[in-house]
């Protein structure tokens, strides 16, 4: 297994929501409290970074360079062949919460849950659903709405709402976006909680833990661990897997009694 850290930022806190484009072969993540949206070539090495005006947590792929992003003023479709933003449209969520982790279902839904801001409430978020210019609410009372990740089968759709320390599993009905809570299927007793995730070819799950330093692999058949990537980060936000299945992770700032590094950080990791 060899982690390399591909991109580093002194000033940023808090790296998030990274998705690859098998496609084009791009990696896509935000800064999300500089507003920022970066488009990352692994193959050239090059990285591009547009900037909107309100804080940005989520992508969603679009065409070759082109996707679409959440930030708490809309959701902007960003070309990065011009490096121009386009706003597209707004969910009508509370002036006093953020967007923050987001999935697109295989129907081509937008997913996407809330949490407060500039403040963190109990229960103010929810997990909305957006499709065919109208929007409906299909989680509801979240603290902090995080990971999100569907089954091969779009069957199940798993969701993390950080505070709660567990992974729940809903049922999904991809014809109609309906959901249904059916149980909680992992529960965090560490260090760490359970922040961003993805699900592998296996539909075996990997969780960013937030205050773990770590990715961990889960069963969410029988709720238990099967392996973790230790980092350098006591934070670490999210990820998502390239086209060969490794990782890509992001991490936030430290917390001050942890080591040097005080920026935050995107990391590939080769698995295969």
């Amino acid at each position: 297994m060899t982690k390399t850290l591909v991109f580093f930022s002194q000033s940023a806190e808090l790296f998030e929501g990274p998705i690859f484009d098998s496609k084009h072969q791009l990696l896509y993540f935000v800064s999300i409290l500089d507003n920022l949206v970066y488009c990352f070539n692994p193959n050239t090495k090059e990285i591009l970074s547009v900037k909107l005006d309100s804080p940005t947590s989520n992508i969603y792929l679009v065409s070759d360079k082109v996707v679409l992003a959440a930030s708490k003023n809309g959701f902007y479709e960003i070309d990065f062949k011009t490096l121009k933003a386009t706003f597209k449209f707004q969910i009508d969520i509370a002036s006093n919460v953020r967007y923050n982790d987001g999935i697109e279902d295989a129907a081509g839904r937008y997913i996407i849950g809330t949490m407060g801001y500039p403040e963190v409430v109990n229960g103010i978020g929810n997990v909305y659903s957006y499709h065919n210019q109208t929007s409906k609410i299909i989680i509801k009372n979240t603290t902090i709405s995080n990971g999100l990740a569907f089954t091969a089968d779009n069957k199940s759709l798993y969701f993390i709402d950080t505070p709660t320390n567990k992974v729940a599993k809903y049922s999904y009905d991809l014809k109609t976006g309906h959901v249904e809570f059916v149980n909680n299927v992992i529960e965090f007793k560490g260090n760490g909680s359970p922040d961003g995730m993805c699900i592998d070819k296996d539909d075996m799950l990997w969780i960013a833990e937030w205050g773990g330093s770590c990715v961990s692999q889960w069963n969410p058949l029988t709720g238990k661990k099967i392996n973790e990537i230790n980092l350098p980060f006591s934070n670490v936000t999210s990820c998502c897997f390239d086209d060969k299945s490794n990782l890509y992770i992001t991490t936030a700032k430290n917390d001050e009694a942890f080591g040097h590094k005080n920026g935050s950080g995107l990391f590939h990791v080769k698995i295969n």
